[in-house]
């Protein structure tokens, strides 16, 4: 092969491994302090459930979590506290929920009256219910089960409690917060019994992987239940928690909640925005990264209540407690009659305004206190004349003397209402009390009664300052600057510098809306470091979602900044804002590089991996087909094949995929403007396309495509995941812009390159398992060695079709790869035999080719000698061409291996449980793959050879086949392998016809 090839492949190598380095390692370090258990935790406590419940989910259970003496003592089941249940995701273990048990336990202690959650936790197996959707809607119908089994347990022995909670919190990690939703998609269920939920990490938009049919049934089913038919959910308040870049499992574009987006009970937020967390966590460490726990817990509290409050102390939270209580009780006996005597215990709120309240203060924009804790009435004021101060500067600066005083700062708002336009001002130290404050009457030289404004401020990361306050300009509150463009690969730069020296300066990054872009923001601040400046803050501001980020630096500093989205705003109506809380007096400059190949280029490769990494999957595939449809045209044309990298490298044929892609998206979109198409796709393409595209437009200005293509029943194409599924579903013009088929290019690079090096890693795995498995066999000299009598396939056909009905068509699946493997192995010892025997002989061979042997090319045959013909070397490029054409076939055949393989493992965890899997993704549909791949390990070159008629029909057909894969597979990635079965089945129509 030529030099130019391994260069340019490992140049797509390269792009790839930069991607995932970006993917995996680019992310800031963990900041997250870990929750540490002050007892030692106890899941002993499993809740009994009602036997036809134990025997309809054997594999399922329920939990109260409990540490210590608290444990001890709710062995009985006798609850008092407020209920919570945590839902486990995909592989999550029910023990997953100690964090939030032991933090709710540590709060509890320091609360009067005995107020507590009792924390419930789901035990879900383990199962893989990400990447196999056949388990979600069993774990619904469990979940269902285990809230009325909870709700029953707050009852006293003899007789009900008297007002008992009725309904439970959930919180979600993962699949558990989609399973939380999905609850009310069921028939049954009463809404009233789950009025919050909160997740954390959960793939709500789409899932992760669509392996299966059944994940995007069940997927779509939820979505359709709180979209179109939301009404009723309106009072139920969901919070979704998004994990930041640390998460590379589930990207915080898909914690977005698919609701309506007028119901203000339904919120989404980034981890790095939530207040006193302004982290990033990975997608386990959501669940016990102290800081988001702790605001967890305390949004919990809060939600109790008032009334509620008053409980009878019954039951000890801790060791401590239970020492003090020792003068009263000083042992069991003394405790029992307590127990008995309980009262009606704290239960969450009902009212869904005051829910929504607790959640937006805590994980949204916190304010120091609640809004509800603010005072209604007029505050009046006390303090001396002497305390108060009127401000007539533009600004103030103000740093409290160490011995504390009471100091007041008017500033009069009537005389800068006509010069300014807003007041900015910032404190510290005052996140419990409230600071400021609008004067409605005043005395001589103070306030006498104000009304509290605390609660509409803003806490932000800790910068120390004391108490700062300027006047400012709307003008000059927002400075626009475009970002660079995203194909400059760092050759421009745009920059700004700030001269004003202000408290606050907002920047707007113009055209900086899409989650592909990534750029490298430096903020280069001119102060000289004193005592009194402390670090500034850096924040990037997302308008239309919560995923705001912050960055503290130092003063003077060179700070860079990683900007990048989560999602998209493809209506460009907004763009992201850079806000810089600043010391005064000092200059600042931004600079923002674009992509370089060092830095920002990884960061938007991996972006796009981040987004469309799974994609990557469907265009290796189409290269695998279109590899084979070269070594099927060699075959047609010469006779031989050729090697599996050599085909895998001419593979790469956008301008046969991309192309009627394009055409079809346009052609299935109404757009009206056409000048802008043709000016979009002319660079690049072909000469025609311009043309093609208006005729297009023309031929489709009515929408008969749409409607013809409609009519057929033919299903709708999928578009790359680069954003939710709200956007998706708009049709604005600008929505269909060329960048996703700019972004498929690259994917289509990138899968090539995949196909090609995937080709070469799997060759030499052959080569190696080869010497392993020569031992165990006879030298071959035989192109048919490791072929199958027609009546061993088919009883090996029928075997595998009873083991996969059965038991799993995974199983099936997985076991017909080996076979075809095993066919692979027997013709590399084959070559290898070959090529030894005819390194020994080779002037023997070569004497006898002179002494009177007739014929040339492949069908020379040698004198025989003792009874048998000596080889030749034709016989040697036999062996090879079928090994190629068997590397190709095992190539393909690992595709549906792969994509089935989480179906496999969950079967075989739930084997004792049950030897079926039901339902079955992959039964009966695999069933051509199967008679297809076990009928194909007795296939040659030269039968193929022989079927040119069809064989070239069928070399055609492999490439509509790539386009059909690429067009219809992105968000159905289980639909690669029904393409993978055509392409297979037609190869097997070619050997006998």
């Amino acid at each position: 092969m030529k030099v130019v090839v391994y260069a340019f492949y490992g140049g797509a190598l390269g792009c790839l491994l930069l991607a995932l380095r970006e993917l995996f390692l680019g992310l800031e370090e963990n900041r997250c302090s870990m929750t540490y258990m002050f007892e030692y935790p106890e899941y002993r406590q499993r809740v009994q459930l009602p036997r036809y419940v134990a025997r309809q989910y054997p594999a399922y259970g329920l939990y109260l979590y409990g540490e210590g003496v608290y444990a001890q003592e709710t062995r009985g089941l006798k609850l008092t506290g407020a209920p919570v249940l945590f839902l486990p995701g995909n592989a999550g273990s029910y023990k997953q929920g100690r964090s939030l048990g032991s933090v709710a336990l540590r709060k509890a202690e320091n609360m009067e009256g005995g107020i507590h959650l009792n924390v419930f936790t789901i035990d879900f197996n383990e199962e893989l219910v990400a990447l196999y959707g056949g388990g979600l809607l069993r774990q619904t119908h469990f979940l269902h089960e285990s809230i009325k089994v909870i709700l029953r347990l707050y009852k006293v022995r003899g007789h009900d409690r008297p007002d008992p909670p009725q309904s439970v919190v959930l919180v979600g990690h993962s699949m558990g917060g989609v399973v939380a939703r999905a609850l009310f998609t069921l028939p049954g269920f009463s809404p009233g019994l789950v009025s919050l939920i909160l997740t954390q990490a959960s793939p709500h938009q789409a899932p992760v992987l669509s392996l299966d049919p059944y994940i995007l049934e069940f997927y779509s089913s939820v979505s359709r239940r709180w979209s179109t038919e939301a009404e009723d959910l309106r009072n139920v308040t969901v919070l979704s928690v998004g994990g930041g870049y640390r998460d590379y499992q589930v990207r915080s574009g898909l914690t977005a909640l698919s609701c309506s987006a007028d119901d203000p009970n339904k919120m989404a937020v980034v981890v790095t925005a939530v207040p006193r967390t302004w982290v990033s966590t990975d997608h386990l460490s959501i669940v016990w990264c102290k800081e988001l726990v702790l605001a967890t817990v305390r949004a919990f509290f809060d939600l109790i209540e008032p009334e509620t409050r008053q409980v009878v102390q019954a039951i000890s939270l801790s060791g401590r407690q239970k020492e003090k209580n020792s003068n009263v009780a000083n042992s069991d006996h003394t405790v029992a009659p307590l127990i008995e005597e309980i009262i009606p215990g704290p239960h969450f709120t009902e009212d869904a305004e005051k829910r929504r309240s607790v959640l937006s203060h805590h994980f949204i924009q916190h304010t120091g206190r609640l809004q509800a804790h603010q005072l209604n009435r007029p505050i009046s004021f006390s303090g001396l004349p002497e305390s108060w101060s009127e401000v007539n500067t533009l600004r103030l600066i103000y740093s409290a003397p160490k011995e504390a005083k009471e100091k007041y700062f008017l500033f009069v708002l009537s005389s800068r209402r006509k010069a300014y336009s807003h007041f900015h001002c910032r404190s510290s130290d005052m996140e419990m009390s409230s600071w400021l404050f609008g004067c409605t009457k005043m005395g001589k030289s103070m306030c006498v009664q104000a009304v509290d404004l605390s609660w509409r401020t803003e806490l932000l990361p800790a910068y120390k300052f004391t108490v700062e306050c300027e006047w400012q300009r709307e003008e000059r509150l927002t400075v626009p600057l475009s970002v660079p463009h995203v194909l400059a690969f760092g050759l421009t730069t745009s920059d700004i510098t700030i001269n004003s020296s202000g408290l606050l300066h907002t920047i707007q990054l113009k055209h900086f809306h899409q989650v592909y872009q990534a750029f490298k923001i430096i903020v280069t601040s001119h102060c000289m470091a004193t005592k009194d400046r402390l670090p500034n803050i850096y924040r990037i501001k997302v308008p239309w979602f919560r995923e705001d980020s912050f960055v503290t630096a130092g003063i003077p500093s060179v700070t860079e900044m990683s900007g990048m989205l989560h999602t998209s705003r493809h209506d460009n109506t907004s763009s992201a804002l850079l806000q810089l809380h600043t010391s005064p007096n000092c200059q600042y400059k931004v600079i923002f590089h674009s992509v370089s190949v060092r830095s920002s280029f990884s960061k938007v490769l991996g972006q796009v991996l981040r987004s469309c990494g799974p994609v990557l999957l469907v265009y290796t595939a189409a290269v695998l087909l279109l590899a084979l449809r070269r070594q099927l045209g060699c075959i047609i044309q010469t006779g031989h094949t050729v090697a599996l990298r050599e085909a895998a490298a001419s593979g790469l044929q956008p301008h046969k995929v991309e192309l009627p892609i394009l055409i079809l998206h346009l052609s299935l979109r109404h757009v009206q403007p056409l000048k802008r198409a043709s000016v979009h796709f002319t660079v690049g393409c072909l000469n025609e396309l311009p043309s093609i595209i208006t005729m297009l437009f023309l031929f489709n200005r009515q929408g008969w495509f749409q409607e013809g293509w409609t009519a057929l029943g033919l299903p709708d194409v999928d578009m790359l995941p680069l954003t939710t599924t709200e956007d998706i579903s708009q049709d604005a013009a600008g929505s269909w812009q060329y960048w996703p088929h700019l972004v498929s290019l690259l994917l289509c690079v990138l899968g090539a390159a995949v196909a090609f090096w995937g080709s070469a890693v799997l060759s030499a795995s052959v080569h190696m398992l080869s010497f392993l498995l020569g031992p165990l066999h006879r030298p071959s000299v035989s192109r048919h060695s490791g072929t199958l009598r027609p009546s061993a396939q088919i009883l090996l056909i029928l075997s595998l079709i009873v083991v996969g009905g059965a038991t799993c068509g995974a199983l099936a699946i997985a076991v017909s790869f080996l076979i075809q493997l095993y066919r692979v192995l027997r013709l590399k010892m084959t070559e290898r035999s070959l090529s030894y025997m005819m390194n020994l002989a080779p002037q023997r061979m070569e004497q006898n080719s002179d002494n009177g042997y007739s014929g040339s090319g492949r069908q020379k045959k040698f004198k025989e000698c003792n009874g048998g013909s000596l080889l030749s070397k034709s016989e040697l490029l036999d062996v090879r061409d079928d090994l190629q054409l068997h590397l190709s076939l095992s190539t393909l055949l690992t595709l549906p291996m792969m994509l089935s393989a989480p179906s496999l493992v969950y079967w075989s965890r739930n084997l004792r449980y049950s030897v079926r899997l039901d339902p079955d993704p992959w039964w009966p549909y695999t069933v051509p793959l199967l008679v297809a791949s076990v009928l194909l390990t007795n296939c040659s070159t030269n039968t193929l050879s022989h079927s040119k008629l069809m064989l070239g029909l069928t070399s055609r057909l492999l490439l509509p086949l790539s386009v059909a894969m690429t067009t219809f597979s992105p968000l159905h990635l289980y639909r690669v392998t029904h393409f993978v079965s055509v392409a297979l089945t037609l190869l097997v129509t070619c050997c006998h016809i």
